[in-house]
């Protein structure tokens, strides 16, 4: 573990404010050490001599009184750092998450990033209010007061100068000993939070197989194995910690014993051995609180560590999206055959006032076979095949959620350089409805939402019954599953209509409908194409076709 991560500076700003917040207060505080020993030497002496030390004693009052302010502030603002920081680091995560798709976060645990953005980045406050300064005091401090001692009495300065690099030496061997275990800390408490996730989400389904038990038991385990490398952890930081004090110990009591021996001989004065003997534990103290706030601050730490992967991860991204993809223009009868596998846009003309052309050019997601088509505004282009055909994973790719080869433009634009809101109206086989009133379900994204369109991409997606302002419970729960599958063609409907450059893509939406729902789903769906919009329509049912004006077969040979 870096003691600071370069990243850190260069995604927080936060971060490099409180660093040099705490290089001032770092200078301060050391010539505060200085002082105060120097009059605490003085008054000593001085009540020694007989002569008058009050002002030696008011100075250390107010000496005193300036060092417990200075600790307060870096305190206080260690602790504002932590939180900006956080901000910062969580908005960046977000932001990063968004460009790197719904392809990559399907590959990613949801919950690990859940409790990376919230209890990781809250781990903070230990390593900006304790483990930074004290590691900015040991740069400042340590090196200014051995060099104080040095010039006070030079044999003192030698000790503290050859037994200083023994205690960052075990630090740093204690420390590799310890990463792995810390590392399967964190990632153990990952794996308890999507356990505990996957577990909520399926009980149902886990009740109605006689499984609760099990995956009760198996959450359980998971959470013993936390404990137990928890005091892995705990153990480590002991050790540690008393490695930091045996040695800093040992090494003041050199210092000790030479003064004193050196002060029976004569050869040392009470003042400068008194002083020295002062400033020898403050040298000593920074760098063992290094040490002791080096384990409080390592589950943050790990945390950061995970973001920087996303973040790096959505930069490398930028750059390979920001070359030019290559794609030839294709014959419009090319684009009609009908190939089985995955399909590739290619560029194509954006019409101004209406809908965009999508083109699809050899797509392949995995191991499915290439198609190709192209979708024109006022038109409506089905999808159909077997199960396994891949008629979900071509929208899936268009929408970011796979990887693809091949090439798809949407108005002569790759679609792997757009985000899918700006060009793409969805519905998918599943709702995915969130908590709230079917309107914000309806109108999700819109900052502005228009009640009349809500009502009408209701109408339309024959869920008109359905009262907007029905607040719904969590994952929309609340209706049935034919209701939910309306809402979510509503919400796409209320996009296409918002968007009029927007391609709307449904998958699958009359499998939870009757006969009569879906004749009047698809009346509505003809209604849109024939005003103009570009529809892409992914459907099983044989009926679809009456309303289609090109079907693309996947699977089959024409």
């Amino acid at each position: 573990m870096k003691p600071v991560d370069i990243r850190l500076l260069k995604y927080a700003g936060a971060a490099r404010g409180f660093i040099l917040l705490s290089g001032m207060i770092g200078v301060v505080q050391t010539a505060v050490t200085v002082a105060f020993a120097w009059m605490l030497t003085d008054a000593v002496t001085g009540a020694l001599g007989g002569r008058d030390v009050t002002a030696s004693l008011l100075w250390l009052l107010a000496l005193a009184a300036l060092r417990g302010t200075l600790i307060a502030a870096s305190d206080a603002a260690g602790t504002r750092a932590a939180a900006k920081t956080g901000m910062q680091l969580r908005a960046a995560l977000i932001s990063a998450v968004g460009r790197l798709g719904p392809g990559w976060l399907a590959q990613r645990s949801q919950a690990g990033l859940a409790v990376t953005a919230g209890h990781g980045l809250e781990a903070l406050d230990a390593y900006f209010a304790r483990y930074i300064p004290q590691l900015v005091l040991t740069v400042i401090a340590t090196p200014v007061l051995v060099a104080v001692m040095w010039w006070q009495d030079w044999p003192s300065g030698l000790t503290a100068i050859i037994t200083l690099p023994l205690i960052p030496l075990f630090l740093i061997l204690i420390g590799i000993a310890t990463r792995t275990v810390q590392r399967r800390q964190w990632q153990t408490l990952q794996r308890l939070a999507a356990r505990f996730a996957d577990t909520v989400q399926g009980l149902s389904t886990l009740r109605l197989f006689g499984r609760e038990r099990r995956a009760a038991a198996q959450i359980e385990h998971t959470a013993d194995e936390y404990r137990r490398e928890t005091m892995k952890v705990l153990r480590f930081s002991f050790l540690s910690g008393f490695a930091m004090e045996l040695l800093a110990s040992l090494a003041v009591a050199l210092i000790a014993v030479a003064i004193g021996f050196r002060l029976l001989s004569g050869d040392l004065s009470l003042e400068v051995g008194l002083f020295v003997l002062l400033l020898a534990p403050e040298a000593f103290l920074p760098i063992r609180q290094v040490g002791v706030q080096f384990h409080a601050a390592a589950e943050g730490v790990a945390a950061t560590e995970d973001v920087f992967e996303v973040l790096d991860a959505a930069e490398a991204r930028e750059g390979r999206v920001g070359r030019v993809h290559d794609s030839a223009p294709i014959a419009p009868e090319a684009a009609d055959s009908t190939r089985s596998g995955t399909s590739r846009l290619s560029h194509a003309e954006l019409r101004t006032g209406g809908g965009r052309d999508l083109v699809v050019t050899e797509l392949r997601v995995r191991d499915l076979p290439p198609v190709s088509f192209v979708a024109k505004p006022g038109t409506i282009t089905l999808i159909e095949g077997p199960s396994g055909a891949g008629k979900s994973s071509l929208l899936a790719a268009l929408r970011g959620a796979v990887e693809f080869d091949g090439a798809a433009t949407v108005g002569g634009v790759d679609v792997r350089d757009l985000a899918p809101s700006e060009w793409l109206a969805w519905s998918g086989q599943r709702p995915q409805l969130s908590r709230g009133s079917i309107a914000a379900n309806v109108a999700l994204g819109d900052e502005a939402p228009d009640a009349d369109e809500v009502r009408r991409a209701l109408d339309d997606a024959c869920a008109g019954d359905l009262d907007p302002a029905l607040e719904l419970g969590v994952q929309g729960s609340g209706l049935s599953g034919g209701q939910a599958q309306r809402v979510a063609v509503a919400r796409a409907l209320y996009r296409e209509s918002r968007r009029a450059d927007a391609v709307l893509a449904l998958d699958e939406p009359s499998s939870a409908l009757d006969p009569d729902t879906e004749a009047r789903l698809w009346a509505s769906l003809r209604r849109r194409a024939d005003a103009g919009a570009t529809i892409l329509l992914v459907s099983h049912r044989r009926s679809a076709r009456d309303i289609a004006d090109r079907t693309v077969a996947l699977g089959v040979s024409v």
